[in-house]
C-alpha cells in the first residue's frame, strides 16, 4: 500500500496508513486527516494482514476486519 489509502464502507470513506506493524485508520475533514484508531494489526485475522502486505484495499477479510474498528468508533461516539 501507498502512504494513504482511502477505503470505503458501507457508503463512508476512511483513509488507512500500515506503520510499523499498526495501522492508522481515519477521515479525512477539508484537507487534512483526522486519525480515528491506530490498531496492531496482529489482531487482524491472517487474511486481512496478508491484504494489508499487498497492498489490496478490496480484500474483503482487510474490510471486514476495518468494519469492526469504524462500528467501536461509532459506539465509543466518534
Amino acid at each position: 500500500m501507498s502512504d494513504f489509502v482511502t477505503i470505503r464502507l458501507d457508503g463512508e470513506e476512511y483513509v488507512v496508513r500500515p506503520e510499523d506493524g499498526e495501522l492508522r485508520v481515519g477521515r479525512r475533514v477539508g484537507g487534512d486527516v483526522t486519525w480515528l484508531d491506530e490498531l496492531d494489526t496482529s489482531a487482524f485475522p491472517a487474511s486481512a494482514r496478508d491484504a494489508l502486505a499487498r497492498g489490496d484495499a478490496s480484500d474483503s477479510s482487510l474490510l471486514v476486519a476495518l468494519r469492526g474498528v469504524v462500528q467501536a468508533e461509532v459506539e465509543r461516539g466518534g
